[in-house]
């Protein structure tokens, strides 16, 4: 059958998508390190969550759900973004002379670098603008890993034995955690993926252990105990320096990145379990922010330029740092972090709401012209 809305998994959505821009807006080290064991992780077991057997008898309509959710989100602002590059240096929002942490700096593009990444765009699901949409491979890398799951899920599964459903899933499992080690031993690059490969690999995995989560959550008794005990596993993955979705991977990460990630998403779903069971305004808020987390992908960087906006003014800056990646550098360790997540998050979040309640009123005026019409 097809899945109930479930408010719980929305507010698991909503927590990680303020986390992954509190870990963009470079808050101190241990609390970004914290963050990136397990934020990204947490999108792909939501997602997985809601795999059912319908989509393994219907593939054809899970594809198209899956590009028009995911491609064709990622192609229109991507475009978009690639649109107004140019302008925005000329605005003065990006600039040659300021950029990310690892000195990596943007430039106006040629009409052939234009051209180049329009193509990217369109069939490699790359190209997209570094420095203001820097989180969309997470469309590629969903994309990818839900229909390679799906179409292994179909290979593997014999319906009349005791290999289908869950079982088949976490065969799945283990093999993306194989492929990782042997990819990863080996230094070996998916070419034809943008990227190389390696995070829709581990995207496979935990999309995955999604579908075995959806499986026997009726079973587990999820306590508070646990969700600090997560939390206390975590903190040792802090201290140890372990590593994320990143696109350095090491063969350690094959062991530890498969139990932060399940780890955080545990620790998520015991919290957003607890405060699914009132009604009120911080629920209300996570669910929402949950439901609209893909506009939170795509806007919380262009966001941030607010925050910097008023960190130049607040200590003198060149305007030209506005064009940070992600965000003011100077000044590291100042509670500006804290204002740069609450705007990540919130802006978005207000336009997404204001624009479509003002499209539901435009819609309801031409109804009603409509009928008064008739």
């Amino acid at each position: 059958m097809e899945s109930k809305r479930n408010t719980t998994m929305s507010i698991v959505k909503g927590l990680a998508i303020i986390l992954m821009v509190l870990g963009h807006a470079e808050a101190p080290g241990q609390i970004t390190t914290f963050i990136y064991l397990f934020h990204m992780p947490v999108f792909f077991m939501a997602s997985g969550y809601f795999f059912s057997r319908k989509n393994v008898d219907e593939p054809w309509e899970f594809c198209r759900k899956r590009f028009k959710g995911l491609y064709i989100p990622f192609l229109k602002w991507s475009l978009f973004f690639l649109l107004i590059h140019n302008f925005l240096f000329t605005v003065g929002i990006l600039n040659e002379q300021y950029g990310n942490w690892s000195g990596g700096i943007t430039h106006p593009y040629t009409a052939h670098q234009f051209l180049q990444r329009l193509v990217s765009i369109v069939f490699a699901m790359g190209g997209y603008d570094e420095f203001l949409a820097g989180a969309f491979w997470f469309f590629r890398a969903l994309l990818i890993s839900s229909i390679v799951f799906l179409i292994l899920f179909k290979l593997l599964e014999k319906r009349d034995s005791w290999f289908s459903g869950w079982k088949v899933a976490v065969g799945i499992a283990i093999l993306a955690v194989l492929f990782a080690a042997f990819k990863i031993s080996n230094r070996l690059s998916v070419v034809n993926v943008v990227q190389g490969g390696i995070r829709e690999t581990w995207g496979i995995l935990f999309f995955a252990c999604g579908v075995i989560y959806r499986h026997f959550e009726p079973k587990l008794r999820l306590k508070w105990w646990m969700a600090v005990l997560f939390f206390a596993f975590l903190c040792a993955g802090t201290h140890f320096a372990w590593a994320g979705m990143n696109l350095a991977p090491k063969l350690q990460d094959v062991f530890t990145l498969p139990l932060t990630g399940i780890a955080g998403f545990l620790m998520l779903h015991i919290i957003a379990s607890a405060i699914d069971k009132r009604d009120n305004p911080l629920k209300r808020f996570l669910v929402y922010a949950g439901d609209m987390s893909v506009y939170v992908y795509i806007f919380h960087i262009s966001a941030f330029k607010l925050v910097s906006l008023i960190k130049i003014w607040w200590y003198g800056l060149d305007f030209g740092q506005i064009g940070c990646h992600m965000v003011i550098h100077d000044f590291h360790g100042d509670l500006f972090w804290i204002l740069y997540t609450i705007v990540g998050t919130a802006v978005p979040l207000i336009w997404i709401y204001l624009y479509r309640k003002a499209d539901d009123k435009l819609k309801q005026a031409k109804l009603k012209k409509a009928i008064n019409k008739n």
